[in-house]
């Protein structure tokens, strides 16, 4: 069964930090591009960073720039997103989700797998 696991999502205050990780299982997810995304309670999901295969490409949402690193190892068959300076509008489940190619305005309809999601909830 193809699956992609997210884990380290929790409760963090403002200005503190979390490494979240998406692994895989039943596939390698180092022919895949990476993207991680996230949804907010009442507000739509957003693409906020992205990873090619190589790991030799990222990109990064406006909102998460300059604070947000994605990276992978693929020897492990993992990818990481390290959220630094995190803010109470960070707040949302975030979730993983691997395409062939990373979508330039993060299209959903472009990732074939989906992870179920983790929690992260920054505190004022």
């Amino acid at each position: 069964q193809l699956q992609l696991v997210e884990s380290g999502g929790g409760l963090v205050q403002s200005g503190g930090s979390l490494r979240l990780s998406c692994a895989a299982s039943g596939f390698s997810l180092g022919y895949y591009a990476i993207g991680w995304f996230r949804q907010a309670p009442g507000k739509e999901r957003e693409g906020i960073s992205c990873i090619n295969s190589s790991g030799g490409f990222t990109n990064y949402a406006d909102s998460v720039k300059g604070r947000f690193t994605i990276s992978r190892d693929n020897a492990k068959n993992t990818v990481y997103l390290q959220m630094n300076s995190l803010k109470p509008e960070d707040t949302a489940v975030y979730y993983c989700a691997a395409a062939t190619y990373c979508s330039g305005r993060y299209d959903p309809q472009v990732y074939e797998y989906w992870g179920q999601g983790t929690l992260v909830t920054v505190s004022s």
